[in-house]
């Protein structure tokens, strides 16, 4: 298995975020999708695949269409995605995605976390390059050929398939992503989920008190709402041992 697979397995057993996380996180995304491409699903995109994520970690139909027509709402501000890079201790690079409506709020508790922990907050492009930004499918594996799928998905610039207990993931650079969900749709092949990560190029092994210095940062800036996603070069195994 390549890359796409262990960063996954890692982040599936360590941090999940709870429910109540999740659909805060979804319900932005649906906002930010409205905004863009307007509430009809058949017609964006993006929103399709954001309706397609609250299904799969449980949203209610009902929340999801609150979330839609509250969107709608031209009176409704827009979150703003930014992105914050930077080190916590141990020289261990950390980029964290966040979707908010008050960029001045959300800049000042970033920088907090870091300075509180011992990191520090960089400029842009400090630690992004250590990432490969990629696009991920989720799909139900129903009757479907593993080989003949890969095969077709490599013009598309696919990089891993791989079967796990949900379902089978798709890999692939970040501007594939329409092209790849367009070709499952038409092939009428299921779309359990969708989405974006980071992927570190190359990961640090550190010691288990280090890594609880770390993990002390990463769960600071989990906690915060504005916040997205949290990626790091931490070696997940470093806080096993």
């Amino acid at each position: 298995m390549g890359r796409a697979f262990e960063f996954r397995k890692a982040r599936k057993m360590k941090r999940w975020s709870a429910m109540s996380k999740a659909f805060t996180r979804i319900g932005k995304d649906i906002v930010m999708a409205v905004k863009k491409g307007g509430p009809d699903p058949n017609s964006n995109s993006r929103l399709r695949a954001v309706i397609q994520n609250a299904k799969s970690v449980n949203m209610p139909k009902d929340n999801i269409e609150r979330a839609i027509k509250r969107a709608s709402d031209k009176s409704l501000g827009d979150f703003k995605e930014v992105i914050f890079e930077g080190y916590a201790p141990h020289g261990i690079a950390v980029l964290v995605e966040t979707a908010t409506d008050n960029n001045t709020r959300t800049v000042a508790n970033v920088r907090f976390y870091f300075n509180k922990c011992d990191g520090n907050l960089g400029t842009a492009g400090s630690v992004s390059f250590m990432f490969d930004h990629v696009c991920n499918f989720r799909v139900s594996v129903r009757e479907m050929d593993m080989e003949e799928l890969e095969l077709e998905l490599i013009d598309f610039g696919v990089e891993e398939i791989f079967e796990d207990d949900d379902g089978v993931l798709i890999y692939a650079p970040f501007e594939s992503f329409g092209a790849i969900q367009n070709y499952l749709e038409t092939h009428s092949i299921d779309i359990l989920s969708s989405g974006f990560e980071r992927i570190p190029q190359v990961t640090k092994k550190i010691s288990t008190d280090e890594a609880a210095d770390v993990e002390k940062l990463l769960e600071k800036i989990e906690e915060d709402d504005d916040v997205q996603n949290v990626y790091h070069t931490m070696d997940e195994s470093s806080s096993e041992e």
